[in-house]
């Protein structure tokens, strides 16, 4: 064999690598794959593989670090304005429905390398997205701390599509997420009346 003919010299491993690795997720799970399967499934050398990567935490890194730029480019835009908190949440929730491979890689912190550079920075810039639009929605004051709202919405909307893509809303939600997505609001602002009187009572 040719050193030009060799797996090892894929032009796009990176690329390809990380497709087979979010591939071989959905497939099997994070805690299933195998970099022999990744490497098959690309269509590149397993020594290439380790070579580009090291081993599988370092696949995963990059793996979660697309993951946060994706999450980023599909919240941005529906987060703006002053609903955009609450669009930005449907997105975050469409986002993980439409890429499950990522969704379960990017908030396993075992499975990669969290000190990462790359990664922190689209982890960072991905959830400086949900603050932003937090403020925005809340018309908060310069300085004023809406670390609880974010995070509240942030189990929300995580908690949903964790819920939902392991198969636990369907038969009490319906079909389709996105058309339950107006009564899912209203579920907010009623949990919203509830903790403030929990709070006026205390």
């Amino acid at each position: 064999m040719t050193a030009s003919k060799r797996p090892y010299h894929h032009g796009n491993l990176r690329e390809a690598a990380i497709e087979a690795a979010v591939a071989e997720v959905q497939r099997v799970g994070a805690a299933g794959v195998s970099m022999r399967e990744i490497a098959r499934r690309a269509g590149v050398a397993h020594s290439a593989l380790a070579y580009q990567f090291g081993d599988k935490s370092g696949l995963f890194t990059a793996v979660a670090t697309e993951g946060f730029r994706l999450a980023a480019d599909a919240i941005g835009p529906a987060a703006t304005g002053p609903e955009g908190f609450l669009q930005g949440g449907m997105a975050y929730v469409m986002f993980a429905l439409t890429h499950p491979g990522h969704f379960e890689v990017m908030f396993r912190a075992d499975l990669y390398r969290a000190d990462d550079p790359d990664l922190i920075e689209a982890r960072d810039a991905a959830f400086a997205i949900l603050d932003g639009s937090a403020r925005i929605s809340l018309s908060a004051k310069p300085g004023e701390d809406v670390t609880g709202a974010v995070v509240a919405g942030w189990a929300l909307s995580h908690g949903f599509a964790s819920l939902w893509m392991t198969g636990n809303l369907q038969d009490r939600t319906g079909a389709d997420p996105v058309q339950f997505a107006g009564q899912l609001a209203r579920g907010i602002v009623r949990l919203g009346e509830l903790a403030q009187r929990q709070i006026d009572s205390a």
